[in-house]
């Protein structure tokens, strides 16, 4: 079996494996972790409430910022050049436990969202509120790992999604965070 195969098997049997640990409990929490991050709207509002403060508008601006990148790159560029299919219309026996997307599955959409506005608060709050980052970052974990739980998505979809949210926080943030940008 050729790399590329086996690593898409591998994918595969993940999903298998984690619809065997389906619990009622797990799966009404997963269910409603995962909505929070449909269409990026907590992350949104959480960024435009952080632009009223002044002491947090540049969390603000980074946290939109990230989105903003992260929408161009998952979205505009990245699903449609690659165009993979959900993992519950090729994987025999996987259930999925939501709606069913009406896009392609590579990267996730929810998680690079999610890594993206995380990484960025939490790195642009000031100090005394860094918590607050740090509980959105444990949010942003929960939201990908509830992509795998509900089988809306591959283990890699969710692994690449998180890398390009992180990479683009971490970007935005240290952008944002330049002597030259002014947040008042």
């Amino acid at each position: 079996m050729e790399m590329i195969e086996w690593l898409l098997h591998l994918d595969g049997q993940i999903l298998l494996w984690i619809q065997e640990l389906r619990t009622d409990w797990l799966t009404a929490f997963f269910t409603t972790v995962t909505h929070l991050g449909d269409a990026g709207v907590l992350w949104i509002l959480a960024g435009v409430a952080l632009l009223i403060p002044k002491k947090t508008r540049r969390a603000g601006i980074a946290v939109l910022a990230a989105l903003l990148v992260t929408f161009i790159v998952v979205n505009l560029i990245l699903k449609p050049v690659i165009a993979r299919t959900r993992p519950y219309e090729v994987i025999e026996g996987l259930r999925l436990l939501t709606g069913s997307a009406h896009d392609y599955s590579f990267p996730s959409g929810h998680s690079s969202s999610s890594m993206a506005a995380a990484v960025a608060m939490a790195g642009a709050l000031p100090r005394r509120m860094r918590v607050i980052g740090w509980c959105a970052v444990g949010l942003a974990v929960m939201i990908c790992i509830s992509r795998l739980y509900i089988g809306i998505h591959y283990p890699s979809d969710v692994l690449v999604g998180a890398v390009i949210g992180a990479v683009a926080g971490g970007v935005s943030l240290r952008i944002c965070s330049r002597p030259g940008v002014r947040a008042n």
